[in-house]
């Protein structure tokens, strides 16, 4: 699932992290943080990665306000961010 194109690093979840706490501080956000963190201590686990991808496509409208403030945030996702192939 995950390729190396990928940027998914640990310093790129946290500053991810960081900065999503800083502005974009909605409860509606808070599974995703969940995920973030769970997978920054655990980077190459299979299940954590799906389920971060899970919280990234059940955010809703909220995709965009994530784009806003980390408009990388597509790059640490594996594949088809949007979830529209499958």
């Amino acid at each position: 699932m995950h390729n190396s194109s990928v940027n998914l690093t640990v310093a790129n979840l946290n500053d991810s992290i960081q900065t999503l706490n800083q502005y974009l501080n909605e409860p509606d956000i808070q599974p995703l943080l969940s995920s973030l963190e769970a997978l920054k201590e655990d980077i190459d686990n299979e299940s954590l990665l799906t389920e971060f991808i899970e919280a990234w496509r059940n955010l809703g409208v909220y995709q965009g306000a994530v784009l806003t403030y980390l408009p990388h945030f597509y790059t640490l996702i594996p594949d088809d961010i949007f979830g529209e192939n499958g």
